[in-house]
């Protein structure tokens, strides 16, 4: 199979969608998209594990650095892609193989871009940080990533945002006793107890910060919850796992296990620390001056629709 840069965006993305790519195996897809980029003789094209950089060298006083990641989350019996009433259905057709889409049809018919472009199809985004391509070629060839603009061709709805949330995962645990279910009241349910977590988030009113004239709107969710020991016993532990997405007023420091308000809960029965937190990503301010990007607030042209990346869709 080859990917054919030639055909519409729709038909190019079902191609993409196909190839499953699942974080930590995109190796398929990164082979595809090298071999499609260096069939186009105006483009270079460079390589970091499964990152493919195409640049073109055309001497321009600036150069724009169009990016996407070529992972997805894991499969949810949405593979092959389907198409029902002018949509296309299937595991990462949003977020984001349409945009890398875009991005390779561009790749392919600009040869003569009035700025120099830097392609950048990375892996291992929606996973921990330290996985991340973007970063493991900012780390190992930060000149392939110079440029004077980025976008990244994230879905938006085809508005523009700028700047992103930060993202911190914890989990936070319940002890209780093991008993037989026949005499429960001889135990202590953690998994009940985990109600007192449920309940905080259920409350939690979110923060929504102006930044630099950017409105963001974080968010603090259970992502999972695991316990359990059998059929017929009581559980001893419950684990939930809490997702805080917190805006650039936040440094990663004060986004710790004392930050967070689910990680400062207590369990009823604590024998050992109930929580612990770790920060995947910093959030980033939108960069300035960036007259494109401006918010309300802020002096200068505004773009209609531009917004922050955290604000609800």
């Amino acid at each position: 199979m080859d990917l054919d840069l030639s055909s519409d965006s729709a038909e190019l993305t079902a191609s993409l969608v196909d190839v499953e790519s699942v974080s930590g195996n995109e190796a398929d897809l990164a082979a595809l998209i090298e071999r499609a980029l260096r069939g186009l003789p105006h483009l270079s094209v460079h390589t970091d594990g499964n990152t493919v950089v195409a640049r073109t060298s055309l001497g321009r006083p600036h150069r724009v650095v169009v990016a996407g990641h070529i992972d997805t989350v894991p499969i949810a019996g949405n593979l092959p892609s389907r198409r029902e009433n002018g949509l296309l259905y299937g595991c990462g057709s949003c977020d984001m193989k349409s945009g890398v889409a875009v991005a390779l049809r561009l790749a392919a018919r600009l040869t003569q871009p009035r700025p120099d472009v830097t392609y950048v199809f990375y892996d291992c985004e929606e996973v921990e940080a330290e996985r991340n391509g973007l970063l493991r070629v900012s780390r190992n060839r930060p000149d392939l990533l110079q440029g004077d603009f980025a976008v990244l061709m994230e879905p938006t709805g085809a508005l523009i945002e700028g700047g992103c949330q930060g993202t911190m995962r914890a989990e936070v645990t319940t002890r209780g006793k093991r008993a037989h279910s026949a005499r429960s009241w001889m135990g202590s349910n953690a998994i009940h107890a985990a109600g007192g977590i449920l309940d905080l988030l259920r409350s939690y009113q979110p923060r929504e910060p102006e930044v630099d004239g950017l409105v963001y709107h974080e968010g603090l969710n259970a992502v999972g919850i695991s316990g359990g020991v059998a059929g017929n016993v009581i559980p001893d532990e419950c684990t939930v796992t809490v997702n805080y997405r917190f805006a650039p007023d936040r440094s990663e420091a004060r986004t710790s296990v004392r930050c967070s308000p689910v990680t400062r809960w207590r369990s009823p029965t604590p024998r050992r620390p109930p929580a612990r937190a770790w920060t995947t990503r910093p959030p980033r301010r939108c960069s300035r001056p960036c007259p494109g990007l401006r918010g309300p607030s802020s002096a200068g042209p505004t773009w209609p629709g531009s917004r922050c990346s955290a604000c609800p869709r």
